[in-house]
């Protein structure tokens, strides 16, 4: 084995070259992995999102096709979560990228096909481009987990997701005015998202790799068989249960809030311009990267899972305020839309960002973040698709504010509870460095 001594001058201890060791500076890093988680999953969405700034009317079986629509795309959405807790916690690094790129052409494709083919096979199409566009989220995390900036990473990826939702609207309607027919907007916003999407995917390819000291602080993320996933959910099965428990109540919600984001304005009183869909969000990722920012600085993991929890359930206490407080006029519909915004994303950013990340940290069991995801994604999108399924003749017109106001009362209080149980059950390791 070289040592420190032997280790030529033209290199550092993890043989990167003197010339190429700026790469490694904290500031570099954090930056660099940053934008690029940022930008690649922001311009997903722009194959994802655009569609609903649409309304579907004029297709037949209305109203309901717009409800229709969405729930094949989440369905296809589903499938690939499903698919992904396998191929994500078992893809190695070098395939990434390639993939990643793939998956959006897939999508992409089936815009394409949106537009020629005839409104009846429509859901046929939603659900071509849901299924490859769940597993880039995955991907893009790989990049991404058991660091000690994690939590800066990932919070930076969410910020994305919250901030490219109302975009992706902002964009679709923009389209829409300017004259593009609805069944070719989607492919049309595909179109103004692309070369974005791989400069960004480039830049991901190249972040640096977790160091010696990230490996020690939170654990080894390298791909994980079968053997270790079960391994892992025979361990902290009830906590990981828990924590998806209350992801799923918090991500039906939040899909409710985003896929009929433009019918639950109009049922407030205030159906605004295509930029209030990016202002709300906006101020939504502002309040959710604040506590994530910090949580990124505490190097005590279980202080830092502890804390997720309580700002997951803080998060949902502000979402049983907003809808207690609506229905008396104690809010204008841009603080109901951002207070619940700011409510739903700060357990479900916190999910992705510090409780799992800290979870695999804290017990050192083999896992990775891919993993752990992939199995709370897939319970959150199957319960949206059950949801949606259930109740497609009430996800119409201005039935859907009461609707809304009801769950989020009921996620909150479940989801709180959940998450309490989730931190009553953590063990964490009495070995730091390696397995107890």
């Amino acid at each position: 084995m070289t040592s420190l001594e032997d280790t030529p001058e033209t290199a550092d201890q993890d043989g990167t070259p003197k010339s190429r060791e700026w790469r490694r500076h904290p500031a570099f890093v954090a930056a660099h992995g940053a934008i690029a988680a940022f930008g690649t999953y922001a311009c997903m969405y722009g194959f994802r999102k655009p569609f609903t700034a649409g309304l579907y009317v004029e297709d037949p079986f209305s109203p309901g096709m717009k409800a229709a629509l969405v729930a094949a795309q989440l369905l296809g959405y589903t499938v690939s979560k499903l698919i992904g807790i396998r191929v994500i916690a078992e893809m190695p690094a070098r395939r990434r990228i390639g993939t990643l790129l793939g998956l959006i052409v897939v999508a992409e494709a089936a815009w394409i096909l949106f537009g020629f083919l005839p409104p009846a096979l429509g859901t046929v199409c939603l659900f071509l481009n849901g299924l490859p566009l769940g597993m880039v989220f995955g991907l893009v995390l790989s990049f991404l987990e058991g660091r000690r900036l994690s939590e800066a990473f990932l919070a930076a990826l969410c910020c994305s997701f919250i901030v490219a939702d109302g975009i992706a609207k902002t964009v679709g309607l923009q389209l829409l005015g300017a004259g593009i027919p609805e069944r070719w907007m989607p492919a049309a916003a595909g179109a103004v998202f692309a070369i974005p999407l791989v400069l960004f995917a480039s830049m991901l390819g190249r972040v640096e790799p977790p160091s010696h000291a990230d490996v020690l602080a939170r654990a080894d993320r390298g791909p994980v068989d079968r053997v270790a996933r079960i391994k892992f959910l025979r361990r902290h099965g009830m906590v990981v249960g828990a924590i998806c428990l209350a992801y799923l109540l918090v991500t039906v919600l939040r899909s409710l809030r985003a896929d009929f984001a433009r019918e639950l304005w109009t049922a407030l009183g205030a159906p605004g311009d295509a930029g209030v869909f990016t202002r709300s969000e906006l101020w939504v990722a502002f309040a959710v990267l604040v506590p994530m920012a910090v949580l990124a600085r505490m190097g005590d993991n279980l202080r830092a899972f502890r804390i997720g929890l309580v700002l997951s359930c803080l998060g949902l206490a502000v979402v049983a305020a907003a809808c207690l407080a609506w229905p008396g006029g104690g809010l204008d519909p841009f603080a109901f839309m951002v207070l619940v915004g700011t409510g739903l994303y700060l357990p479900y950013v916190a999910v992705h960002a510090t409780v799992f990340e800290r979870l695999i940290a804290l017990t050192r069991d083999r896992a990775n973040l891919g993993f752990l995801m992939y199995l709370a994604d897939s319970a959150g999108y199957l319960g949206v698709c059950g949801v949606m399924l259930a109740s497609k003749a009430s996800l119409a017109g201005v039935a859907m504010l009461p609707l809304f106001l009801e769950a989020g009362l009921w996620v909150a209080v479940a989801g709180i509870v959940a998450f309490a149980l989730a931190g009553f059950l953590t063990r964490p390791s009495t070995s730091p460095a390696g397995n107890p």
